[in-house]
């Protein structure tokens, strides 16, 4: 049994994450900070599926504050960090950039600190696809990518670099992960997937950024969470794409999906397509394969059938979630 402490508990990836190294026989030490930035009653949701379990430890706090996390290292003896937490959303970074370097940046610098003091050597951080707009796809993990298009992209361009100087200098073990489109159950309600469902389903006109004709390499949750585990083994520093590997797919594939499921025809109010926004996304994921013997093993239309079902066995109370 490991221990370990994860960031972001109460969000989609890491919770799913814990929920998985719980199932493993891992201890979890959980901290999130549940912020409003979207409703917190989905966080909540996540929280009740592991917050009984006994291998499982939950600190209400935020990893920007230094003192916090001192408290919780001196606590216990991690294998390994996994920084999950973040503040998300391309265009929200350009309304409240602040808080996305010091979520981003500043709050991953703290987690090295207490690693170098603490001697923890392994941490798996999260990053995006979202830094290598401009890059030729599918994208390598070598590509340089110096030209981040939104405060998010730089902010994690920012934990990146500073991962890379604490494994120089202390010797840490920092495996980044670059995720690509994460969808599915429990998902969060600012990305398209979710509100495409729900705005189908109730009748709301949808608001579409573009024509539609933009593409993800979209990527199912557990295979994520599976990844991330995957990438704890000692590797080094190290970039990996995680992402689904296939030709991109188009946003109008997924809203087509939804409504042949649904039986409901789609409301779309098309808006202009976003300056900070990617057209296309695609993953070249050998090194995931090489590295951590790690593919995507749930297919788009599968992963979006799951998602669906799940928002269906729990409408009665998403119909309240803010979108």
């Amino acid at each position: 049994m490991k221990t370990i402490f994860l960031t972001g508990v109460a969000g989609f990836i890491a919770n799913r994450t814990a929920q998985l190294l719980l199932e493993q026989g891992h201890k979890v030490v959980g901290i999130d900070n549940i912020n409003d930035y979207y409703d917190t009653k989905i966080k909540h949701h996540r929280l009740n599926k592991i917050k009984d379990h006994p291998n499982f430890e939950f600190h209400l706090g935020d990893i920007e504050d230094l003192s916090t996390l001192d408290t919780i290292f001196s606590q216990h003896q991690f294998d390994a960090v996994l920084n999950l937490a973040a503040r998300a959303g391309v265009r929200y970074s350009l309304e409240n950039p602040h808080v996305y370097m010091t979520t981003n940046a500043n709050a991953t610098l703290n987690i090295l600190e207490m690693m170098r003091k603490y001697g923890v050597s392994k941490m798996v951080l999260a990053s995006t696809s979202s830094l290598y707009a401009g890059q030729p796809m599918p994208f390598l993990e070598s590509l340089p990518v110096n030209t981040p298009i939104s405060p998010y992209a730089a902010s994690k361009k920012a934990a990146e670099m500073m991962c890379y100087s604490y494994a120089y200098q202390y010797d840490l073990d920092i495996t980044v992960v670059r995720y690509f489109t994460v969808y599915g159950p429990a998902g969060r309600p600012d990305m398209s997937i979710f509100r495409f469902i729900k705005w189908i389903d109730d009748g709301t006109p949808i608001e579409l950024f573009g024509d539609g004709t933009q593409a993800r390499d979209f990527t199912y949750i557990d295979d994520i969470a599976k990844g991330t585990i995957a990438a704890m083994k000692p590797l080094g520093f190290e970039i990996i794409n995680l992402g689904g590997g296939n030709n991109p797919i188009s946003i109008n594939y997924t809203i087509e999906f939804a409504e042949k499921y649904l039986g409901k025809k789609a409301i779309i109010e098309n808006k202009p397509f976003h300056k900070a926004d990617i057209m296309e996304t695609w993953a070249n994921i050998s090194k995931a394969k090489e590295l951590l013997g790690w593919e995507p093993q749930v297919s788009l239309d599968e992963g979006l059938t799951k998602s669906l079902e799940w928002y269906e066995a729990n409408r009665d109370w998403l119909k309240d979630v803010r979108l």
